[in-house]
């Protein structure tokens, strides 16, 4: 009798380690068949977060095992921030929520801006869908059609409080000497957008190019706006004559501290969930992420829409953002005194 069970339990044993890996890969369709993933967007729709993440909605989950649904919703508020701290307090972590994440939430970790209650080095990253830069334009009735210019005359560019359009004219007038004056306010880039048109102000202190090109290609074609400075770490293809933002540097402690303002834009466009998230349920989506930015279907739509991709790894996105919310101290208390300065 003895013997026999004995013989049973290694039956058992050997049974489940040969199925181990397979059990494991069928617990991660198991799981997810049938469920539904919130895909949240932390800005209002008709904008580059609205349209990626929904594009991201109809492609991903067939990718994903068990084929879940991904239905976008859209959570905007204090800039990303609102989304952001749902995301960390609130949020199931068990893999059933997923965000587009506003690019400059690891800066305005790293600085400590009012409002955060989250740490991105605790988000886990599935993937990026562009690095492209973000850009200061002016309207084309100004005549003002590059930095040097912006040093002869005052001009009047319009963002949403709190935001990198907000931060970026006082950038460039503490390194170069310009004569931007930003006014806030606007509840959204749409708005600026309408005030551009009506003649409310000159400019827009920031918008991503790939948002340029997907939401108002006819203003690109038309040459209605000017591109002025691009903020990234290399210079656009589509922007070979418009200068970086790190290049309006003229000393090492300048350089430091745009290239930080800088580094976000290589993750512009990043898809993240909760921490807690099993490995497994992580590492398919992930892999699910880097097979749906290949899928001809995919592309082919991004293509119609002028939607820019230039796609990461999630391991690679991860890397990128936990080095900007490490940058030292001496560079971050500097970027925080120039945060700080409109206000005061």
């Amino acid at each position: 009798m003895i013997s026999r069970r004995i013989a049973m339990a290694g039956f058992v044993c050997a049974a489940l380690m040969t199925a181990g890996p397979k059990a494991q890969a069928q617990s991660v369709a198991d799981f997810y068949r049938g469920k539904t993933i919130s895909l949240v967007i932390g800005t209002s729709p008709g904008n580059d977060y609205d349209f990626r993440g929904r594009l991201i909605a109809r492609y991903m989950g067939k990718y994903i095992p068990g084929e879940p649904t991904i239905v976008p919703r859209n959570m905007p508020g204090g800039g990303g921030i609102q989304a952001g701290n749902w995301l960390a307090k609130i949020a199931p972590r068990d893999g059933t929520v997923v965000h587009m994440i506003m690019q400059n939430m690891m800066a305005a970790q790293a600085v400590s801006s009012p409002g955060i209650e989250f740490d991105t080095r605790k988000f886990i990253w599935l993937g990026n869908t562009t690095s492209a830069p973000n850009v200061v334009n002016t309207w084309h009735t100004t005549g003002v059609t590059s930095v040097e210019q912006a040093k002869t005359r005052e001009v009047l560019l319009g963002a949403p409080m709190g935001t990198a359009g907000a931060l970026y004219p006082v950038l460039i007038n503490t390194v170069a000497g310009t004569k931007f004056r930003v006014v806030t306010g606007y509840p959204g880039g749409n708005e600026v957008n309408l005030a551009m048109e009506r003649g409310e102000v000159e400019g827009r202190g920031s918008n991503s190019w790939a948002s340029w090109k997907s939401t108002k290609p006819d203003w690109l074609k038309d040459k209605k706006i000017n591109i002025l400075v691009q903020v990234g770490l290399v210079r656009h293809p589509d922007l070979p004559n418009v200068p970086l933002l790190m290049e309006l540097a003229t000393n090492e402690s300048d350089r430091k501290l745009l290239e930080f303002f800088s580094s976000d834009t290589d993750l512009s466009r990043s898809l993240v969930t909760t921490q807690g998230v099993p490995p497994d349920r992580v590492e398919a989506l992930r892999r699910a992420f880097d097979a749906m930015i290949k899928d001809p279907e995919f592309l082919a739509e991004a293509a119609r829409a002028a939607m820019d991709i230039s796609p990461g790894t999630g391991e690679d996105s991860q890397r990128i953002a936990d080095s900007i919310v490490n940058t030292p101290p001496d560079i971050l208390a500097r970027a925080k005194a120039l945060i700080d300065a409109p206000t005061k």
